[in-house]
This record gives structure tokens, sequence and C-alpha cells, in this order.
């Protein structure tokens, strides 16, 4: 689960990270209060208006700029909450930016020139240890860093039996080229940073840019914070952070349902049951001459209910223009799943797709002769080749 800029700081904050203040705003008005508040609290006599969507680039897209004046939050405000906000990261589309944070000014002038760094934290799953990526070229894509210059992007692994170290906080402090003051407040930032990470069951943390201040402080100006799904049991709190209007609508409304749903750009709709078949089918759809339109996995249980349910939401995809159902009868048999897909066939009426069904397992051949004699408009397959035959087939 993303968090959007400025909970993901709140977060770090609490961790006793330092963060660049700011306060979220919901239109123009209530943006001008919050640089008034923040002008009172931390004498900031600049803005910076950010707009909270979960994609990075913002600033390419438009959606991050410097108001000099109260005046110019309320324009730039203004400008930027209801836009649709096209970066890197985002489709064509673009995202629809519905809130900003009004932030202090950090770049101030002082005994020495701002430094920028980038510093990650996450789960190298070669090693299965979790680690701390970072680099002397903040502000810049870490992907073009570690293209054009991979000598600057540096790591540290963290054993899971001891955790993060003292040498290895001043390690990273000692590679970014900080002395004095600074030094010392970067080992204090990493050791909350690695902390907060650990203890909010996180699968990434991305501060692109750390900041050494002119005055030698360290703050994060920026924050992406992941969060794993599989732990927000324990982070109730966390939980209510999640923004349903930054995700998929069918996406949403699958996981609404127990289904494990992920929208993709293809042309032939997937419902599988198990993870590693439905990534099998994928496979499968590719190499018919398809492309896959989603990831759906109905899970074990796949009764006409469950059935009817994955139907409609593979169809709200308007570019679909076949569907391949390829189920493992395992711990379900194989007939119950035929008859399901029958009974959620005659339940929606006319399906304007071709359904090819490939059922293998615990009375597969029962579960044939069902779809076979049901006299709807759909085909059967046993065999995995069998299955591609049909999806090209249709597909030409």
């Amino acid at each position: 689960m993303n968090l959007h800029e400025y909970q993901g700081k709140e977060l770090l904050s609490s961790f006793g990270v330092r963060i660049q203040r700011g306060i979220v705003a919901q239109n123009a008005d209530e943006a001008v209060t919050a640089a008034k508040q923040l002008t009172e609290e931390t004498g900031t006599g600049w803005h910076v208006i950010k707009a909270q969507v979960h994609a990075g680039g913002r600033g390419k897209g438009g959606g991050v700029k410097l108001a000099k004046s109260l005046d110019d939050v309320k324009t730039l405000a203004g400008q930027i909450i209801g836009m649709d906000l096209v970066t890197p990261q985002t489709s064509a589309e673009g995202k629809r930016v519905h809130q900003v944070l009004v932030a202090e000014d950090v770049y101030y002038p002082g005994d020495s020139e701002p430094e920028e760094y980038y510093m990650s934290v996450l789960l190298n799953r070669s090693t299965g240890r979790n680690m701390i990526m970072y680099s002397t070229e903040g502000g810049m894509d870490i992907e073009q860093v570690a293209e054009e210059t991979p000598h600057l992007i540096f790591t540290e692994e963290i054993d899971p039996a001891t955790g993060l170290l003292p040498f290895q906080a001043r390690k990273v402090a000692f590679d970014l080229g900080l002395s004095g003051a600074a030094f010392k407040e970067m080992t204090r930032f990493v050791t909350s940073l690695y902390k907060a990470y650990v203890e909010s069951d996180s699968s990434l943390f991305e501060i692109n840019p750390v900041l050494k201040t002119s005055d030698d402080k360290i703050m994060a100006v920026d924050a992406k914070v992941t969060l794993d799904n599989n732990a927000l049991f324990r982070h109730k709190d966390l939980a209510e952070l999640r923004d349903v209007r930054e995700e998929s609508p069918i996406e949403v409304e699958a996981g609404e349902l127990g289904l494990n749903y992920v929208d993709l750009d293809g042309n032939v709709g997937c419902m599988v049951n198990g993870a590693g078949l439905a990534m099998a089918t994928m496979d499968l759809i590719k190499q018919a001459g398809g492309e896959p339109a989603n990831f759906l996995d109905v899970g074990g249980t796949a009764d006409a209910a469950r059935v009817e349910a994955a139907f409609k939401i593979i169809l709200k995809d308007p570019n679909v223009k076949a569907i391949l159902i390829n189920i493992f009868g395992g711990i379900v048999r194989c007939d119950r799943v035929a008859q399901g897909v029958i009974d959620a066939y005659k339940n929606m009426g006319n399906i304007n797709v071709p359904i090819i069904v490939r059922l293998q397992g615990t009375n597969a051949d029962v579960a044939k002769d069902l779809i076979d004699n049901s006299g709807l408009d759909v085909l059967s397959a046993t065999e995995f080749q069998e299955a591609a035959d049909k999806v090209q087939e249709v597909l030409s």
C-alpha cells in the first residue's frame, strides 16, 4: 500500500526522522491558511506547493511549484488541485490531483551550500536481507544514476540477527562525504530511518532527496513509502491511510470481493486459481500471440458466485477480446468449477467474448463433459497446449 508524501513524512517524523515540514490542503483557500500557519511555526518566507499523488516525477509534470508570496500560494495551489498530472510514472491520462502539500522552503542561505542525496531502504531479494541504498546524486532518477555512474551508488546490507549497527550508519555518512555536525546528523537520520522501516513493516522507503541544509541539518525533503499489505493487520492506524482514489477502480472492487486482481494492458482476460498457475497462464497467452489483460487469482474456492464476480470484473475492461479460465482442481473439484462457470454464464446472460475453459485435476473428465454438453458458447480444453491453440484461434 502506497502512502502520499505527507503521510510518509508523518510516519518518518514519528520515529524521529527530521522532515521538511508541511500541511496538506484540499483547496486554494486551505493552502493559504496552511502557508500562514507554516510561516508562524517555521519562519519560512517561501512555500513549496506539491501535488499529492502516488507517482514520482511530479516536478517534471508541473506538480511541484515554488510560491514566493501568499498570492502565489493561492494561484499555484488552484492550478495544481484538480489537474490531471502526467509524469513518467503515470499513464498518458495522468492522475487527478485532489490535494497539495504546502511545505516550508528548506533551501535557505547559510554557512555552506545545501547538498542533495538519494537514500532508500528495501529488501534485497537475492540475499534475503534489508539494505540501504544511497548516493551522492540526490534529486535525480536513480535509474539514470545507475546506468551512467554506477560507482556513485552505495549499498549497506543489514544482518537481520543484529539489525543496523552503529558503524554501518557512520559508514553511510562517510561515503556521502560528510563531516562534523552533518556527519552526526546523518548517522542519526539513517538510524531513525531504518527503525521506521522495520517497525512499520514497510517494503520500500525512498527519500529523494535527503537534504543537507546550509546549517548542516539532515532532513527528508520527499518521502515515498510503500507498506507491506500482508502486515497491515498489525498496523490498523496505517491501514486507515489508504487512498483508494489513487488506485485502479477495478482493482479496488476486486479486492472488496476477495479477488486477487491486477489490471494490465492486454486483450485476454485470465481467471486462474493460484498465483503460480496465473503467472504460467500469462506466459501461455503471450506464446499464443495475445497479451494478458489482467492477473486474477480466484483462490481455492472457485464456486459459482466467485466465478460470476470474476467474470464481471474481467468484462469491465473494454480491451478484453477473450477469456481464458485455467483451473487446477487440487483442493477444489473441477466439476464444481465447471458447474460454477455454467451457472455464472447463465446468470449473466449473453457474454460477448469467447471463453476458453481449461480444467485439470480432480474430476477433470467430468468437468469437460459438463462444459461440452452445456449448450453454451464455451470452449473446453484439458491440456495447456490445447488451451493455447484455442486462444490463438479465437484471437485470429
